[in-house]
């Protein structure tokens, strides 16, 4: 028997949800955890002509955020700050850099891609959300 694709979509957000969910996680965490890390975080992000209070921002929204996506909890909530975290390293950081290559773009685009594949078809399967919120 084939197995129609549709079905598989809330399998392909469960994986988009636990890989973005990961890696933002791990960044997020190598700028909160480690001693002096955050402030530098935000030094350099002052340093790229933003309110430096923006760096503990986006450092927390990756670290929550990524716990939030692993957990499938306020999904659409964490996708979108997520989203805009990345775009804004995009826009602030690796556009410069052209698409491919050291420095590039390819990476945070392929993580606001993730965000927006949960944005569209919801955090799949074994989701808090789906239990607390009835969404699919």
């Amino acid at each position: 028997m084939i197995v129609r694709i549709e079905k598989l979509r809330p399998l392909v957000a469960l994986c988009a949800r636990l890989v973005l969910g990961s890696i933002m996680l791990l960044h997020g965490w190598e700028k909160v955890v480690h001693p002096g890390s955050l402030h530098s975080f935000s030094l350099f992000v002052a340093h790229l002509g933003m309110p430096a209070w923006l760096g503990y921002v986006a450092a927390f929204t990756e670290l929550l955020g990524g716990a939030a996506l692993i957990l499938g909890l306020f999904t659409p909530i964490a996708a979108t700050a997520v989203a805009i975290d990345m775009a804004v390293a995009i826009l602030r950081v690796h556009l410069h850099h052209g698409l491919i290559g050291p420095g590039g773009f390819e990476f945070p685009l392929s993580l606001v891609a993730l965000a927006l594949v949960l944005l569209a078809d919801g955090p799949g399967w074994l989701a808090i959300d789906r239990v607390v919120f009835r969404s699919s």
